[in-house]
C-alpha cells in the first residue's frame, strides 16, 4: 500500500471510466448517500452493502443493487472501485484490506491514510470537470473547487469566496432532477451551506459537491414508504438556523408548486429566522418541455392547469372541482397522480372530456431513466398497468400531446 504519510506524497489524479463496471459502497448512511448518485451518473454497476440504508438510498433501489446485511470480503470480488463508508472504523479497515488484496482502489471515508485513493472535490461546468485535492483537507478542496466553478460560470477567474454565508434559511428549488437544470443561484446556495436539508427528488448528484463540513439531513418522502413529516422538517430548519447555521432547504422542482415551501417560510417567520428564496424550474413545465411537449400551443391550448393528484376525485379533503376541470379545453398537467390517475381519467370522462383525448405520462423526467408513455384518457388505466408506471411521473392531458406526437395519434 502506498505510504500516504509522507508530506512529499502527491496523489495522481485520473478520470475513471466506470460505466458498466462494478463499484461497491460499504455503508448506507449519509456519506454513501452523497457518493452513490455520482457513481450512478457515470453508468457504474453500483452495489451498496449495509444492514440499513437512508430512505434516499432505499429510493434508488431500482438503479442499484442493495445488499442489506453486514459486509463480507467476497462482496469486493470483481469490483473496480470501493468506498468504505460505514461508521465503524474496524469494518472500514477490513474493507480497505480486502480491496488491497484484490488490487482494487479503495477510499476510506473515515481515514484517508487507510485507503489507497482519495475522493477529490469535484465540480462541473459544461463539458469540463474540475477535481481538487487539498492534501487530505476536504474543506479546503471544496472551497477551492467552488471558487473555480463559480469563476467559470460567471466568466471570471477569481479565487475569492463569492458566496453569502449569513445564518438563516435558503429555500432552493433544484429543478426537475438533472443537475444542469439547477440554476446558478441554486449552485451558489449549496456552496454557501452549513446544513442541507434535502428531499428525495432534489438533484441528488449535486449532494456529492458538498464539503465534508456540511451537515446533510435526509427528509426523503418515499411513495408508500418512510417519510419525514412537514412539522419535523420545519423544526429542523428552524433549530439549525437559530444555532447560527446557514441552512439550505433543497427541493425538487420549485418551492411553491406543491413543494410546501410557504409553510416553511411561515415556520421561520414565527421563529424570527430570515429566509431567502431561490426559485426552481417546476417539473410541471420543464419535464414536458424536455421531451418536446408544450403545455400551450397557438390555436390548440390557450391555458394550462396544474393539479395535484395525490387525492382521488371525491375524497373529502380534495380541493379540486373535478367537474369544472372536465369542462376545461386547455392542457391539464397532473403531479403526484400516478396512483389516482385511473380514477381521475374516469372522472374527466364522466364530466364530458373525450375518450380519445391524448395523454403523455413522462416517467423520471430529465433523468437517465426517463421514458414517455403515450395514451388516451379512455386507455390510460390499462396503459399505466401495461407499462408498469411508478412515481415520479408527470401526466399531461390535452391536444398539445398530439401536436408533439402527431404520428402516434394519426395526425401526421
Amino acid at each position: 500500500m502506498l505510504d500516504n504519510g509522507s508530506s512529499e506524497t502527491h496523489p495522481y489524479l485520473a478520470g475513471l471510466v466506470l460505466a458498466g463496471r462494478r463499484v461497491v459502497v460499504v455503508g448506507g448512511g449519509h456519506v454513501a448517500q452523497r457518493r452513490v448518485p455520482t457513481f450512478l451518473a457515470t453508468g457504474a454497476d453500483v452495489v451498496v452493502v449495509s444492514p440499513e440504508v437512508t430512505p434516499a438510498i432505499e429510493g434508488l433501489g431500482g438503479e442499484l443493487t442493495l445488499v442489506l446485511r453486514e459486509f463480507t470480503e467476497s462482496d469486493l470480488d470483481g469490483a473496480w472501485y470501493v468506498v468504505a463508508a460505514t461508521d465503524d472504523p474496524e469494518v472500514n479497515a477490513r474493507v480497505a484490506t480486502a480491496a488491497e488484496q484484490r488490487h482494487t482502489f479503495c477510499v476510506r471515508a473515515d481515514d484517508a491514510l487507510g485507503g489507497s485513493a482519495w475522493t477529490p472535490a469535484v465540480g462541473h461546468h459544461g463539458s469540463v470537470t474540475v477535481g481538487v485535492l487539498g492534501n487530505r483537507e476536504p474543506k479546503k478542496s471544496a472551497a477551492l473547487r467552488d471558487d473555480i466553478v463559480t469563476a467559470l460560470r460567471d466568466g471570471q477567474l477569481s479565487a475569492t469566496d463569492a458566496h453569502d454565508r449569513t445564518p438563516g434559511v435558503v429555500l432552493v428549488g433544484g429543478g426537475p432532477g438533472e443537475p444542469e437544470l439547477a440554476t446558478v443561484a441554486a449552485h451558489h446556495a449549496l456552496a454557501s451551506a452549513d446544513v442541507v436539508v434535502a428531499d428525495r427528488l432534489a438533484p441528488r448528484e449535486l449532494l456529492d459537491g458538498l464539503g465534508s463540513h456540511v451537515e446533510l439531513i435526509d427528509v426523503a418522502k418515499l411513495p408508500r414508504g418512510r417519510s419525514a413529516s412537514q412539522e419535523q422538517i420545519n423544526q429542523v430548519i428552524v433549530d439549525r438556523a437559530l444555532a447560527g447555521k446557514r441552512v439550505v432547504r433543497f427541493k425538487g422542482g420549485d418551492n411553491f408548486v406543491f413543494g410546501r415551501g410557504y409553510e416553511e417560510i411561515q415556520a421561520c417567520a414565527a421563529a424570527g429566522v430570515p429566509v431567502t428564496v431561490v426559485p426552481g424550474l417546476t417539473s410541471a413545465i420543464a419535464v414536458p418541455a424536455r421531451v418536446g411537449i408544450p403545455v400551450t400551443h397557438r390555436g390548440v391550448a390557450h391555458e394550462f392547469t396544474v393539479i395535484s393528484g395525490h387525492l382521488p376525485p371525491g375524497h373529502p379533503e380534495s380541493l379540486v372541482a373535478w367537474d369544472s376541470v372536465a369542462g376545461l379545453r386547455g392542457t391539464l398537467v397532473l403531479l403526484m397522480a400516478v396512483d389516482n390517475a385511473p380514477a381521475i381519467a374516469a372522472e374527466l370522462l364522466r364530466g364530458g372530456r373525450a375518450g380519445d383525448t391524448p395523454v403523455a405520462v413522462i416517467v423520471d423526467g430529465t433523468m437517465p431513466t426517463e421514458r414517455t408513455v403515450l395514451s388516451t384518457l379512455a386507455s390510460l388505466a390499462d396503459d399505466l398497468a401495461a407499462h408498469e408506471v411508478v412515481p415520479p411521473a408527470i401526466i399531461v392531458i390535452g391536444e398539445v400531446v398530439a401536436v408533439a406526437r402527431p404520428a402516434h395519434y394519426g395526425r401526421a
